[in-house]
């Protein structure tokens, strides 16, 4: 099976040719750590942790790194003013990144290197720059020389004049040009600082990364990815420093996902509408935030609304009532069904697995490949109504396939990163005493139904229904659900 990804690179999509064969590196940019994570810090991360599901289902041995920048302007700032010091503050922010990563089963990931446990990496790095004439000094800053770059811009597409014209760049009069950016910064007073070949300092942004990049996955690998918004000029130096440094090609492809918006701005800390993640998680399921994520195409917008999270929770709730459904035929749970399988299911069932695999090989399109889900889980329960597996005494022979035919569901959407526990469904509320009282409720209505007071229990499911609930009749049980 190919592979087939688009590569912001080269503006078309590739065959996925690892550098070393039946491997994959990965990297991804991740987060300033000064303030609490919100919901678009998630979506690079949920992305390429399904991108490398899906490499791993497929038989690649792969290696992700998200990285940390735990030093940096914004942290300064804020740590100022708070009243702290940096390295504490970026302690307590990269917990709470961790913790959102671990909610929404983001766990994947190989390393999350830390830009202050690679400043020897660093500077290694920005004397080499300097030693090839890529990178000058400069009353103790360090900056590159994009005009030593004659391929700077080939990321974007855009030759140098364009991109500064079109981004606020950082003026010093230490630069030879305007685009320079500063590889290594000399510290103010009060500011955190390491000594160096220039002075006491601190690196860069873009420097981080590439350092990085190399100690843990080589001088060229396969994929790197983060938001379309680190283009430029994240990821436009990240590249020209890299391929000066090394001579080599730095990444084989440039994956770019789509940005969180909310209407129609980007959702983030400047534009300060951003929605923090553990909050938001007081009121909705991570596996709801987890699959809203992976709706759409990956390089394609997000649009953040409560409606939108209340639909993506509807639909998730008919797959949790599926699983109680299977449960109650089986006798076994959903989550303890093996992986890796969809294989051994009928071949009608087995199609949807080769359904989901086409999408996915085509540019990791998870939108259309939740798609294949939903209609997967359509037709395991028509297989239950037609093979009467409700009724009293089910068929043994129907049992054993719908449980075979079920590894489809498991395998795909452990591959999506959905259904990885168990979730009950059966609420109204917050309150624990409403799951006892609806079921009591049911209980007087089957009683009256047995005593001919059909307009008792027709009362008793109209205001039920009034509360969100429903009633479903099986033969000889009544169940509930909300919605």
């Amino acid at each position: 099976m190919t592979i087939r990804v688009y590569s912001t690179l080269t503006r078309r999509k590739e065959d996925l040719v690892p550098v070393v064969a039946g491997k994959i590196s990965m990297y991804v940019c991740g987060p300033t750590v000064y303030k609490p994570s919100h919901v678009g810090h998630m979506v690079g991360p949920v992305i390429f942790d399904t991108i490398k599901r899906f490499l791993v289902r497929s038989g690649y041995d792969v290696k992700f790194v998200i990285n940390i920048t735990d030093i940096d302007d914004k942290l300064i700032v804020e740590s100022a003013r708070r009243g702290t010091s940096v390295p504490a503050l970026a302690a307590e922010v990269t917990a709470d990144y961790m913790t959102c990563l671990d909610c929404l089963d983001v766990n994947s990931v190989d390393s999350f290197p830390r830009a202050t446990d690679h400043i020897p990496e660093i500077l290694a790095m920005i004397s080499g720059l300097i030693d090839k004439g890529h990178a000058y000094a400069s009353d103790g800053d360090v900056y590159f020389d994009v005009g030593s770059d004659p391929d700077y811009g080939k990321l974007c597409n855009r030759d140098p004049d364009q991109l500064e014209a079109g981004a606020r760049i950082e003026i010093s009069s230490r630069k030879r040009n305007p685009g320079d950016f500063a590889l290594w910064k000399g510290a103010k007073p009060s500011e955190p600082f390491w000594p160096s070949p220039w002075g006491n300092g601190r690196p860069g942004w873009h420097i981080e990364c590439s350092a990085m990049s190399m100690k843990l996955l080589g001088e060229s690998i396969d994929i790197h990815g983060g938001g379309l918004d680190l283009q430029f000029p994240h990821h436009e130096n990240e590249l020209a420093q890299s391929e000066s440094f090394t001579g080599k090609p730095f990444a084989k492809l440039w994956l770019h996902n789509g940005l969180m918006k909310t209407g129609d701005r980007k959702m983030s800390k400047s534009e300060g509408n951003e929605i923090v993640v553990g909050l938001l998680l007081k009121k909705h399921r991570a596996e709801t935030l987890r699959c809203l994520l992976l709706s759409s195409h990956y390089r394609s917008p997000i649009e953040y609304s409560e409606d939108r999270l209340l639909e993506v929770q509807r639909g998730l709730d008919g797959f949790h009532r599926f699983f109680q459904r299977f449960e109650r035929i089986v006798g076994e749970s959903f989550y303890g069904l093996p992986t890796g399988q969809f294989e051994l299911a009928d071949s009608h069932f087995a199609a949807y697995g080769t359904r989901f695999v086409e999408h996915m090989a085509d540019d990791f399109n998870t939108g259309a490949a939740l798609g294949v889900l939903h209609d997967l889980l359509g037709a395991l329960n028509r297989f239950v109504e037609v093979s009467r597996l409700d009724h009293p005494a089910p068929s043994a022979v129907a049992v054993s396939d719908f449980k075979r035919n079920t590894l489809v569901l498991r395998d795909l959407s452990n591959i999506l990163g959905l259904f990885q526990r168990p979730i009950s469904v059966d609420t109204v509320s917050q309150d624990d005493l409403a799951g006892p009282l609806v079921e009591f409720l049911i209980e007087l209505r089957n009683d009256a139904r047995k005593n001919k007071d059909f307009a008792m229990a027709d009362r008793i499911r109209k205001k039920l229904a009034d509360l969100n609930v429903t009633i479903e009749d099986r033969p000889g049980s009544s169940g509930w659900r909300r919605g």
